[in-house]
């Protein structure tokens, strides 16, 4: 067994909380970069914006966006590890609250969803803890701003509507609220599993790099094809037209009862931060 103290998972957690509201990964930056050669007039104009943007936004180490998010963390923790002085939620949110009061980052959490009152550290955070084997601790910090969560959905579908029900749902959720969520937008799709769980599927598309393909041939193939119809809705970088609508389509299955065919949609922003640190 591994005992490590959790200080330790609280400093990891403020730096990748700072970090991926600072610098946005590699591969969106290479993504964007190509999509100026693709486009004209206004949509190229923004392109150049949006990397100018980020690139002012890790040399000065300010937030890439306003919205720094909701805190989400998707972990997997090593079944040989003990944390000897605290418990993992604890340290996680700590982090948070050290992270977002330290650097300035906004805080957007309010303690009830009706009486509005600010938490004032943007926590609690949204923790996912999968169990594995191995003493090391995979934290993969996902900040989700409000505007691309308030455009995704979510809808139970009946087997019958089978594939072409599915593009139907996604491209008319794009459609509709894709404008409204910063776009270039990257667009995590969940597939079967239940009501509770297709939601968190979908979010977990978001974690995987643009230039990464799905494990099933099957479903890159559906990758690929959602993309090409969505980028043919015209709704362009920051909805004001042009060929590229989504840098990149995302799906996670899973097993599913007979008669259910659920399915999520989770739009994330061009700001497309995350950050991955390994304890």
């Amino acid at each position: 067994m591994r005992k490590i103290k959790s200080e330790i998972i609280i400093n990891a957690v403020a730096d990748v909380c700072s970090k991926a509201n600072f610098e946005l990964p590699e591969d969106i930056l290479r993504c964007l970069g190509q999509c100026v050669a693709l486009e004209t007039g206004t949509a190229k104009d923004i392109f150049g914006e949006i990397i100018e943007n980020a690139d002012i936004a890790k040399k000065e180490q300010i937030p890439l966006c306003q919205d720094t998010g909701t805190a989400n963390f998707f972990i997997k923790l090593g079944k040989d590890i003990i944390i000897e002085d605290g418990n993992l939620y604890d340290a996680i949110n700590k982090g948070v609250s050290s992270s977002y009061v330290g650097n300035y980052l906004r805080k957007s959490i309010v303690s009830d969803p009706l009486e509005r009152k600010n938490t004032q550290d943007n926590t609690p955070a949204n923790v996912y803890v999968d169990i594995v084997d191995g003493n090391e601790i995979e934290i993969i910090f996902l900040p989700k701003g409000g505007g691309s969560e308030n455009a995704s959905a979510l809808k139970m579908l009946t087997p019958s509507v089978g594939w072409n029900g599915i593009k139907e749902f996604v491209l008319n959720t794009v459609n509709d609220k894709g404008r409204s969520a910063c776009p270039p937008l990257v667009v995590g799709v969940g597939i079967g599993g239940d009501f509770s769980s297709v939601g968190l599927l979908a979010k977990k598309a978001l974690l995987r790099k643009i230039d990464s393909n799905n494990q099933s041939i099957f479903y890159d193939n559906k990758e690929q094809e959602l993309l090409d119809d969505i980028n043919k809705l015209n709704i362009g970088p920051m909805g004001l037209g042009g060929k590229i609508t989504a840098l990149a389509v995302f799906i996670e299955t899973k097993p599913v009862h007979i008669a259910s065919l659920p399915v999520a949609v989770s739009i994330q922003c061009h700001s497309c931060r995350r950050k991955t640190v390994v304890i």
